[in-house]
């Protein structure tokens, strides 16, 4: 895990970008690639849980203590929160729609196609209000002692030991 926990969030969304391809490459062909959809059931039964969680119980709320008013962070994370509910939403029709693509069969259905590429642009809604928004401002106004805090949650929310000391915003 990457010392500054900002960075391991930054990362996380790029691996959802990742994952994001992916579904879109499921909803596009023909016939489904197998170990594509396995890949993506499994980030989204551990990684996508654990990242969301880091942000709603520990990024937020240190965001909301540390923003001015000018900041207008409330608004922008309700903008998130949204689309995150959605995703969430979501999630067990596309745990369904992807565990259909790991038994052999036809391709996907109209309708499954269409909901695999609606859940994958919602969760890329959310990535560019994060990436373009929130964590400029998270870098520019979170304290160091916040960052330790963010961190040692995030590593409990993983089972992994201690990281380095962040040392980034004052």
């Amino acid at each position: 895990m990457a010392a500054n926990p900002l960075d391991v969030i930054s990362e996380d969304h790029l691996r959802e970008r990742q994952i994001c391809a992916a579904i879109d490459g499921l909803a596009m062909a023909a016939f489904p690639d197998r170990q594509a959809a396995q890949t993506v059931l499994r980030f989204l039964d551990g990684e996508l849980n654990v990242h969301l969680r880091d942000e709603v119980e520990d990024l937020f709320p240190l965001l909301a203590r540390r923003c001015t008013a000018e900041d207008s962070i409330e608004s922008t994370i309700g903008r998130i929160r949204s689309d995150q509910d959605e995703v969430i939403r979501l999630l067990p029709e596309v745990r369904a729609v992807l565990a259909g693509c790991l038994v052999s069969g036809p391709g996907l259905s109209v309708e499954d196609r269409a909901l695999l590429t609606l859940f994958a642009g919602r969760v890329r809604r959310h990535l560019v209000a994060e990436n373009a928004i929130l964590i400029p401002i998270a870098r520019a106004r979170l304290t160091r002692s916040d960052l330790r805090v963010l961190a040692k949650r995030m590593q409990v929310r993983r089972g992994l030991s201690s990281i380095q000391e962040t040392g980034n915003a004052e």
